[in-house]
């Protein structure tokens, strides 16, 4: 097979400018670009892949960066993306950054090789300085999940605050005053907003901050388990917990059950991100459900629809999460079974 440095003396060209035009580096003169195009060709260089991307504007793929492909929250926001291209004639080429910013940096230059139509994100930061090369390039680019403060694309989130400020006010209006969080990291737009909503239920049911209730984690299962851990090992522990995701919940369910303790009596625990499974925990899980499915069509939507009109206004949409009432709060055995209790049990 034909390596990069043949092409490079095919086409009188080092093997850095054959990675510059792979990459669709907008600072290759034409005349060059054309000589290794031609020297791809001749070589048999991957030219069913790679030569024919570069002559095309764009294809018919979406490309797709999300976050932790082992976060189960993804499952159904995939397959909403997935539809919603595959009704509309698209592709999708899925990357998973693992939340490591080298990693999404280099999913967006193959991306940009592949000549994507455009991309959604779950980013790995709110500063965006790995998305920024897809905006400069002109690329269709929606934010899913997280928002990319710095930058002016298209955003579809669920309303964070509202889903935090309601579990904690549940677990309020259930007589618990000391309530801890496992948090996620506050340079990810989730993670502060989640924060905020626990902060403002504490606030407006005035009750006290207490920061050494505050434990902040990675969004992953060995965090949460720490997390949960160092609450439970103080002088005063928490009567109630809130985490902030459905892996850290993980964690730290089994962080109480390795101490021997009962939900809810010993402590009760609502988590972020309802799951299939949560209903048959025992006792069975409250959570905030995330509307996962609509997340990703909408995303997947508000992307065909900039790849139609890239001139139009920039929009945000924020949908709303649902608080399902289970046992783990203890609500049955302080208020008896309600509707909302019912639902999802």
């Amino acid at each position: 097979m034909a390596t990069v440095k043949d092409v490079a003396d095919l086409a009188g060209v080092s093997t850095a400018t054959i990675s510059r035009v792979l990459n669709n580096h907008p600072q290759v003169a034409d005349e060059t670009r054309s000589k290794v195009l031609w020297a791809m060709e001749q070589l048999n260089y991957q030219p069913s892949r790679v030569a024919r991307r570069l002559r095309m504007e764009a294809s018919q793929i979406l490309g797709l960066i999300i976050s932790d492909i082992a976060n189960p929250f993804f499952t159904s926001v995939v397959r909403g993306i997935e539809d919603v291209a595959y009704a509309n004639g698209y592709s999708l080429f899925l990357c998973n950054s693992d939340e490591d910013p080298a990693k999404e940096e280099l999913y967006i230059q193959v991306l940009l090789a592949e000549k994507v139509a455009g991309v959604i994100i779950s980013p790995t930061d709110e500063d965006g300085i790995t998305c920024k090369t897809l905006v400069e390039s002109g690329v269709p680019l929606v934010a899913m999940d997280r928002r990319l403060r710095r930058l002016e694309v298209d955003t579809v989130v669920v309303d964070n605050v509202l889903g935090a400020y309601e579990a904690v006010s549940h677990l309020i209006q259930l007589g618990h005053r000391r309530i801890g969080l496992i948090g996620g990291p506050v340079h990810i737009t989730t993670g502060r907003e989640r924060q905020e909503g626990y902060k403002k239920a504490l606030t407006e049911h005035g009750i006290g901050l207490d920061e050494g209730l505050i434990k902040i984690g990675d969004f992953k299962q060995g965090s949460g388990y720490q997390m949960a851990c160092e609450l439970l090992e103080t002088d005063d522990p928490p009567t109630a917990i809130f985490t902030a995701n459905n892996l850290m919940t993980l964690g730290a369910l089994n962080a109480i059950h390795e101490k021997g303790l009962n939900i809810p009596r010993d402590v009760a625990i609502v988590g972020f991100d309802d799951m299939p499974w949560a209903p048959s925990l025992d006792p069975p899980l409250t959570a905030v459900a995330q509307p996962t499915y609509e997340l990703g069509c909408t995303a997947a939507n508000l992307l065909l629809q900039r790849i139609a009109d890239k001139d139009r206004e920039i929009v945000e949409m924020k949908l709303e999460p649902t608080l399902i009432i289970r046992a783990s709060c203890g609500h049955n055995e302080k208020r008896g079974q309600s509707k909302s209790g019912d639902h999802g049990a």
